[in-house]
């Protein structure tokens, strides 16, 4: 059950899906699809109760690199597509984020049930500082994990955030030592998984009830807007700034 970006290994009726695109982990469609792959084989798994996703290299997800040519990426609507995918798979998820969660990363981390951070890791809905609007569903599961008013505050300033801060508004469910995120992770989904398997897609069936459904609208709205502000010259500048590591000139054009 592994490709060369996606693994995965049991850890008793734990599986780790582990993201292997080192060291930022940028995403394209093809990963997106590989995890919701996975997540769906283990569906089938009666031995697998629950899931670690976690990542190699420095970062869990830096999200969608906007570095590379135009012609390179991935179209956002099949991208979401794959997405929503992640929503409609009936097994228990923790996330282990280390080092940072970025944009559309972070939006990956919030597919989950759960989230295990340590202090220093990094998390930002950036798109604003790109002239864009967000993606991945963030308009819809952010809130449900934070409230709106965090939620609003976080996607309108596109700020970064420490684990601590996360840590106390409900994003991340643990901290970890820095080192320690993903055996964290582990053991939290081990907790999980000393349930009953058929109790626990039951109980996680009726608590995420319309979930799927709210991301897919939310994910066709969101590509809207992010086609029409795609063809802005702020969305050029935003693009521009964060590859030269300065602050953006917006105009509002």
């Amino acid at each position: 059950m592994t490709s060369p970006d996606v693994t995965v290994e049991f850890a008793g009726h734990v599986a780790v899906v582990e993201i292997h695109r080192p060291p930022n982990n940028y995403f394209d469609t093809a990963l997106i699809q590989g995890i919701a792959d996975a997540y769906e084989r283990l569906d089938d798994d009666l031995e697998c109760r629950a899931i670690v996703l976690c990542a190699e290299g420095k970062h869990f997800c830096a999200g969608a690199d906007f570095s590379r040519p135009a012609e390179d990426h991935s179209s956002p609507g099949e991208l979401y597509v794959q997405a929503i995918r992640l929503f409609r798979t009936s097994k228990p998820v923790v996330a282990a984020v280390h080092g940072a969660a970025i944009g559309g990363g972070l939006g990956l981390a919030l597919s989950a049930d759960f989230r295990v951070a340590a202090p220093s890791s990094k998390f930002a809905a950036n798109f604003s500082r790109l002239g864009f609007h967000p993606g991945f569903g963030i308009t819809a599961t952010l809130p449900r994990v934070v409230g709106q008013q965090k939620a609003l505050e976080w996607i309108l300033t596109g700020e970064r955030f420490s684990g601590e801060i996360g840590y106390a508004a409900g994003l991340f469910d643990e901290l970890a030592v820095d080192d320690g995120v993903r055996p964290a992770a582990v053991r939290f989904a081990e907790r999980i998984a000393a349930s009953a398997p058929l109790a626990l897609t039951s109980i996680r069936a009726t608590m995420r009830a319309g979930l799927a459904e709210a991301v897919a609208a939310a994910t066709a709205h969101e590509l809207a807007e992010q086609t029409r502000l795609q063809t802005t010259a702020d969305f050029r500048e935003g693009v521009a700034a964060a590859a030269q590591r300065r602050a953006p000139m917006f105009t509002g054009r």
